[in-house]
């Protein structure tokens, strides 16, 4: 019967907590800069020891597999983006309680809806009781007139 003396514990846990320092850099590494790698990797392999089919199908499915991945997350935040604007639409004519954009508490009706386009392209929904400008996961209660 085996055991783990504190010291193997000690060395195993500096061994874990070095391979997830050097991981944690990949893991910024975007969609264009991990497929540039894998392009350098496969143009400046050893032509006297080409990588094997096998590497190359289980790299190509890698591809594949995050491009598909990056489609469905541009899709679902579409899809989230759009049924913010459709929730947003059902709260006009509506009672509200909000936080407003200048950080103050906001009670009135919602007269209209906006959306604003960030530099990143992504999408802010705003309502409006009045004069004031309310981000819509800034209400806090939702009455009917």
């Amino acid at each position: 019967m085996s055991s783990i003396t504190s010291a193997g514990s000690t060395t195993q846990t500096a061994e874990s907590y070095s391979a997830s320092s050097q991981n944690e850099g990949f893991s910024e590494l975007n969609i264009d800069e991990f497929l540039q790698l894998l392009i350098t990797e496969m143009q400046n392999q050893d032509p006297m020891d080409p990588m094997e089919n096998s590497e190359m199908l289980q790299q190509i499915g890698q591809i594949r597999e995050i491009g598909a991945t990056d489609q469905l997350t541009s899709t679902l935040g579409n899809l989230a983006a759009s049924q913010e604007l459709v929730t947003a639409s059902g709260l006009i004519g509506r009672q509200v309680e909000a936080l407003a954009d200048d950080s103050t508490e906001v009670s009135g009706v919602v007269d209209r809806i906006t959306v604003q386009t960030n530099e990143d392209d992504s999408r802010n929904v705003k309502v409006h009781v009045g004069e004031k400008t309310i981000d819509i996961r800034n209400i806090r209660q939702i009455d009917s007139v």
